[in-house]
């Protein structure tokens, strides 16, 4: 792995030796959404935190904002500061779930403008390979003050449909196959995709037993092979809802082919107005 890999994500045995790092459990399921929680409460990897997607990575829905729009940049700054976040302070964050929410506390913190975040490479399934401890209490963390640096990383609905169909955009929705053709859709009402978006499951970035990431030059070839001419900067990253997106936006960085953006809307905010073009199949 490159240095430049290596700092988007980190190994067991690397976080294992840096019991300073300020660790993230990110557990969840979306169908339901307290099984993040209390798989925490059984047992975590030492020192960590839990952050609950809905309620500490996403911020407040009103029907017309998709399923998990952004926290509001003040009060996920409170948060991170509470929980002992400051801009010397490098943060790990995992899930069991493949890495796709631990990855959007990842992009959340690159959009406030903290760069010591990591994904832990292979999650609490590599953690319990290599047979490391689990603790049950919640560890007491020592505040600190976490001062935002907002990015322009993030491209709204607006944009979006400006640039539909130009050269000055492509697509990438990290959705299921059936789910882009618009079938089996259980998450959001209107089945489909944005016209002209090209699909990159997010569970291909990772390996054969959907642990760890594909190595570099592997997702470097196939990220390459779907951006054909476009430089990176003009891809703009979705899914359902802005989550398993940030997946496909580590995996790009990852594999060197940095300064694509976030729909975080994704689909459940494009749907959610009927004037908005529907592409299915």
């Amino acid at each position: 792995m490159s240095s430049a890999a290596a700092r988007l994500l980190v190994t067991v045995e690397e976080l294992a030796a840096q019991p300073e790092w300020r660790v993230f459990d990110c557990r969840h399921d979306l169908k339901n959404t307290e099984y993040g929680r209390q798989a925490y409460a059984r047992g975590h990897i030492p020192g960590a935190l839990f952050l609950h997607l809905d309620e500490d990575l996403s911020g407040a829905t009103n029907g017309s904002n998709g399923r998990h729009p952004l926290p509001g940049v003040a009060d996920f700054a409170r948060l991170m500061s509470d929980c002992g976040v400051d801009a010397a302070t490098q943060v790990v964050a995992y899930d069991n779930e493949g890495g796709i929410f631990a990855a959007r506390l990842w992009w959340l913190l690159r959009w406030l403008g903290h760069e010591r975040v990591a994904v832990l490479d292979g999650g609490l399934a590599a953690w319990k390979r290599s047979k490391r401890p689990l603790e049950e209490q919640v560890p007491v963390v020592v505040p600190r003050q976490f001062i935002p640096r907002p990015q322009e990383l993030a491209v709204d609905a607006g944009r979006v449909l400006a640039d539909l169909g130009s050269e000055r955009m492509l697509l990438l929705d990290a959705r299921s196959p059936e789910r882009i053709r618009g079938e089996n859709e259980t998450l959001d009402p209107v089945g489909g995709h944005i016209p002209g978006a090209v699909n990159r499951f997010y569970f291909d970035n990772l390996d054969d037993d959907g642990c760890f990431f594909k190595p570099v030059a592997e997702l470097r070839a196939e990220f390459g092979a779907l951006l054909g001419h476009r430089p990176a900067a003009q891809v703009v990253q979705q899914c359902g809802s802005g989550v398993t997106a940030c997946h496909n936006l580590l995996a790009m960085e990852l594999a060197g082919l940095s300064g694509s953006k976030l729909y975080p809307g994704s689909w459940s905010e494009w749907c959610a107005d009927p004037a908005r073009p529907v592409a299915r199949g």
